[in-house]
């Protein structure tokens, strides 16, 4: 049965995951996202589920590996440095095939960097992170609400596709209260047998074997061909965007995540003010929505983009790839833990955009 409550997104995300069959979770504490384990440690041993504090980021990465291997559905959680000592694990993950969720709370950066939000994850999340060609399935919802959705359904996708998944959010989104409808309890003993995993119930000619090591050419070969297949279906099935006010918009933001919301308020002030503008949201990061972009990119009465992030600049090469030259992308951005106002966007449009 579903409910309403008022909920912290870490908090939000951990009760969503479980709703939606997480039944193992191992983690290590680093901010801005240690709701997410703390919660997990006591509502886990609720539902029948194993919550593991791990000694180390890797050591968590690889009992994540360990569990979805045998096919629990299984999750971890971390913010940026922590993610990046997990990537040899993912990227092991994704050449085994195994399905698994993993939450990244951006934090700034480089090195430690800062405990405030950030988005300069995001060539890490969609570009592979770790080494090897492969992709994740990236997320990056822009409300507690819509973690909460994504959450539920994000372990279908992974069992469907074999594949990880990725929340990218930051520390914004984590630290944020707000009214969330939860979705009822998934009876985890109805899901369709894992014939793959590993269980160690099988013996002799069906012995499982779960493994990323390929040592002759072609087997390889094979495989990243296989998975790339599997990514291209992935694009056609999977791709979600937000439009909002294009259809007449001159100026077309874009943003993603808790910059969104920023972007969208920002187009509602130029919008008051006699200013054409629209905002373009991609949901999914990898795949991302280029259709959509060159779409609207074609359209007559658009002008430029602006691309807004909590970053140096890294989706907008992206959007810059999707749009095919054929309009100008301008970018704005803030980093170092700074978060950028609707105001800051208008005056940049005002003054660099439309001068």
């Amino acid at each position: 049965m579903s409910e309403k409550k008022l909920m912290k997104g870490n908090e939000a995300i951990a009760e969503a995951a479980i709703r939606g069959g997480c039944r193992f979770f191992a983690g290590y504490p680093i901010t801005p996202q240690n709701e997410i384990p703390e919660y997990m440690s006591w509502r886990l041993f609720e539902v029948g589920g194993q919550f593991v504090q791990s000694e180390s980021e890797v050591a968590a990465i690889n009992m994540v590996y360990g569990a979805a291997g045998a096919g629990a559905r299984a999750m971890t959680s971390s913010s940026s440095p922590g993610i990046s000592l997990k990537q040899e694990g993912i990227s092991y993950i994704a050449g085994a095939e195994l399905p698994c969720v993993i939450i990244n709370m951006v934090r700034g950066g480089p090195g430690l960097g800062g405990i405030q939000p950030a988005q300069s994850d995001y060539f890490q999340a969609t570009k592979g992170g770790g080494h090897g060609d492969y992709h994740m399935l990236v997320y990056g919802p822009s409300s507690v609400q819509e973690c909460v959705d994504i959450l539920y359904n994000a372990f279908d996708k992974a069992d469907e596709y074999r594949i990880p998944v990725m929340i990218l959010g930051d520390g914004m989104l984590g630290q944020i209260m707000e009214a969330v409808t939860l979705p009822e309890m998934k009876d985890v003993s109805k899901l369709p047998e894992k014939k793959w995993a590993a269980t160690g119930k099988n013996t002799g000619e069906n012995r499982r074997i779960i493994n990323s090591l390929y040592i002759e050419p072609d087997e390889l070969e094979s495989l990243n061909r296989k998975l790339f297949d599997r990514y291209a279906l992935i694009a056609e099935r999977e791709t979600k965007y937000e439009e909002y006010l294009c259809d007449d918009a001159e100026i077309v933001l874009t943003a993603y995540g808790t910059v969104a919301r920023i972007a969208k308020s920002a187009v509602n002030i130029l919008r008051e003010n006699g200013i054409k503008a629209g905002l373009l949201r991609p949901i999914t990061l990898y795949p991302f929505p280029s259709k959509a972009f060159l779409e609207v990119a074609n359209r007559p009465s658009v002008r430029r983009f602006v691309c807004s992030e909590l970053s140096m600049g890294q989706m907008i090469e992206d959007v810059k790839l999707a749009v095919e030259g054929k309009k100008p992308v301008d970018f704005y951005g803030r980093t170092g833990g700074n978060v950028m106002t609707p105001e800051d966007i208008v005056e940049f449009v005002r003054t660099e955009v439309l001068k």
